[in-house]
């Protein structure tokens, strides 16, 4: 059985050309593989992307260059036009079906999503079925032998957990730099410290009173 190389770390604009090829390959096939013009004015999208960039034609080529060294994309030539375009290879090296490639997808471009999110912000790519099985699909992602996805904390008041890509290092969004499981213990720690200070302000008190009797 072939080896699964392990996940590339990539940094924040591979992420955003790998994503960008990803969507474009399910959601206008008909343009696909895509043209530098095209790639780039996918990148930089105002809608369906975590955060808004604004890369340059030379960012991309860049970026294009470094994902092709890791084996993550390719070029295509030849037919009716000479201008080169661009594929990725993500579903080729790792074995993933198209239902967890537009899962990492949407992580890539969107950053940490509940299920629900997910699965609402899907729709041009792949039709889910329920919501169960978008959980199913993030559980295989999650527990392969080569992880592909984690799942985060809970934040307060929140009913699902999120779960991020582990396409950047497994290194938290900047929103979740706060763990919040251990918020509960750092508030129980803030209580506990108030009191003390309450208590050491009426010793105070209480022993200013006695000096000035025995004054």
């Amino acid at each position: 059985m072939d080896t699964i190389p392990p996940l590339p770390i990539l940094s924040a604009e591979e992420q955003r050309v790998l994503g960008a090829l990803m969507e474009k390959a399910k959601a206008t096939p008909e343009y696909y593989p895509l043209t530098l013009n095209a790639l780039v004015a996918a990148c930089n999208q105002k809608t369906s992307r975590k955060p808004v960039v604004s890369y340059d034609d030379n960012t991309v080529i860049t970026t294009l260059d470094s994902l092709r060294k890791k084996g993550l994309v390719s070029t295509v030539t030849g037919g009716s036009s000479r201008v080169t375009k661009y594929k990725h290879n993500f579903a080729v090296v790792y074995p993933v079906i198209p239902a967890e490639v537009t899962i990492i997808c949407l992580l890539l471009l969107r950053g940490a999503q509940t299920p629900g999110e997910l699965n609402t912000n899907s729709g041009r790519m792949h039709e889910f079925e329920s919501l169960e099985e978008v959980q199913s699909i993030l559980d295989n992602l999650a527990n392969a032998e080569q992880p592909y996805v984690r799942q985060l904390a809970k934040r307060p008041g929140q009913k699902e957990a999120r779960y991020m890509h582990l396409l950047g290092g497994g290194e938290l969004p900047d929103d979740d730099d706060i763990d919040f499981q251990d918020m509960g213990s750092s508030a129980e720690l803030a209580s506990r410290l108030a009191k003390v200070e309450s208590e050491l302000a009426a010793l105070r008190a209480e022993f200013d009173k006695l000096m000035q009797q025995l004054t």
